[in-house]
């Protein structure tokens, strides 16, 4: 017949003295206070494991630890043992989810996504992801552990940027965070990822498309080209816009180095060697890898003629007042703005892109891969993307190039559209003949 053990009191364990052994006061259903000599009074908890050995867990020292709250410890004791878990087992893996839990913190797991990733970043992409983080994610969420964080934690610094009407800054942000979620998904810090249910949660602004001329007024904006009265680089730079439409950016910062005049060919690095004090000058093509653009009879002619007054320098468009510091970047926008175009509404030097491609396209002659590899877009299909990544379609972007500054100066008497253009008979005098074949 098992003995009948009489509760314990706070006033019995107060009264506990020590003797020269210790020895046990038992409370009940495994828990007793061990009295050692000492003075230390600890509180025990002795079980049978789910596999049938002996276990004895130690739960604190009395009175840190009082009567009420080593019975609540041995309560949530005999609820594991219900549910077949070793109590002692149990407090051991919770422990080392709480260290794993304070170390993979959101900081922590950002700073290892934003490693992985600077390998394929440009230099200046991987630092502007990373203070971005560090002003906007990192105050917030930084010290968070990952594992504790919900969809409406990580909305949080979205809703800021949101209120701060830093739309495109909270689309990046909400990007990162997916991201960095998604990588703590893959190495085990977490099992999903709720960064996935903020799409649609911030408001987007409505997407403004650079403006362009219709078709029907190049022979309009040609002719202020050709009697443009300002500088002579500023309007040649003008002109080799529209005819290689390229963008601002793989314009300015073009060297003298990377034009082959012998092979008619104009290769855009993927980056370019910095230029001090000048902002995003290690820019080159927007992609990140090297850009090949073919260049026409009359691109090569106005390149002649820029040779003639920056050849001597290492940059193409060198600046007004420092040779080495490119024009800039309001430069053709200014002098569209001088022949009497609105570059808010009417025309600017980005457009020019869009007015080439719709031109391209409207022909019926070119594929859409030509057209999207000469626009240097980046292919959103991966699947299809592995495919076409290396192919670069030169003989054929060759052709197109060649056509559309025909096309620009069939219409600088007269316009006529793409299509038509591309349609007349054998002796057009462009390449659509060579193409037909």
């Amino acid at each position: 017949m098992a003995r009948t053990v009489t509760p314990l009191t706070d006033p019995k364990c107060e009264a506990a003295k020590p003797r020269e052994k210790e020895y046990p006061l038992f409370d009940g259903q495994g828990l007793y206070l061990l009295v050692k000599p000492s003075g230390v009074k600890v509180w025990r908890f002795k079980y049978t494991k789910p596999d049938g050995r002996a276990g004895l867990a130690t739960f604190g020292n009395y009175p840190a630890l009082g009567l009420k709250a080593a019975r609540s410890r041995r309560a949530e004791a005999l609820e594991l043992l219900a549910q077949g878990q070793d109590p002692i087992e149990s407090a051991r893996q919770a422990k080392i989810e709480a260290a794993a839990s304070s170390a993979n913190t959101f900081k922590a797991v950002a700073l290892e996504w934003h490693a992985a990733g600077a390998r394929k970043w440009s230099v200046g992409h991987a630092a502007t992801i990373l203070r971005r983080l560090e002003l906007c994610l990192f105050p917030v969420l930084g010290t968070r552990p990952v594992a504790d964080l919900k969809v409406r934690d990580l909305l949080a610094p979205l809703k800021a940027a949101e209120q701060r009407d830093a739309l495109d800054l909270a689309s990046r942000l909400r990007q990162y965070m997916d991201g960095i979620m998604r990588f703590a998904v893959q190495h085990g810090h977490i099992d999903s990822n709720p960064a996935r249910d903020l799409q649609g949660a911030i408001a987007t602004r409505k997407t403004a498309h650079r403006p362009a001329l219709p078709m029907e007024r190049l022979p309009e904006l040609l002719g202020r080209l050709d009697a443009y009265s300002g500088r002579s680089l500023t309007r040649l730079a003008v002109q080799l816009t529209q005819l290689v439409f390229i963008r601002s950016s793989e314009l300015r910062f073009a060297r003298w180095d990377e034009i082959d005049f012998d092979r008619a060919l104009w290769t855009i690095p993927g980056e370019r060697a910095a230029i001090e004090d000048v902002k995003h000058s290690h820019r080159g093509a927007k992609m990140g890898t090297p850009h090949l653009v073919p260049l026409s009879r009359q691109a090569l002619a106005l390149l002649a003629e820029v040779r003639q007054l920056s050849g001597r320098y290492e940059l193409v468009f060198a600046g007004d007042h420092h040779h080495y510091k490119p024009m800039s970047e309001n430069t053709v926008n200014a002098a569209l703005r001088r022949m009497g175009y609105d570059t808010k509404a009417d025309v600017c030097g980005h457009g020019f892109r869009a007015m080439a491609c719709s031109a391209l396209v409207e022909s019926g002659l070119w594929s859409r891969d030509v057209v999207e590899r000469q626009m240097s877009h980046q292919e959103r299909n991966g699947v299809r993307a592995a495919y076409i990544h290396k192919a670069e379609h030169m003989e054929e972007r060759r052709l197109m190039c060649q056509w559309w500054a025909d096309y620009l100066d069939a219409c600088r008497e007269q316009f006529v559209t793409p299509y038509d253009f591309a349609h007349r008979g054998e002796d057009a005098g462009n390449v659509v003949t060579i193409r037909r074949a």
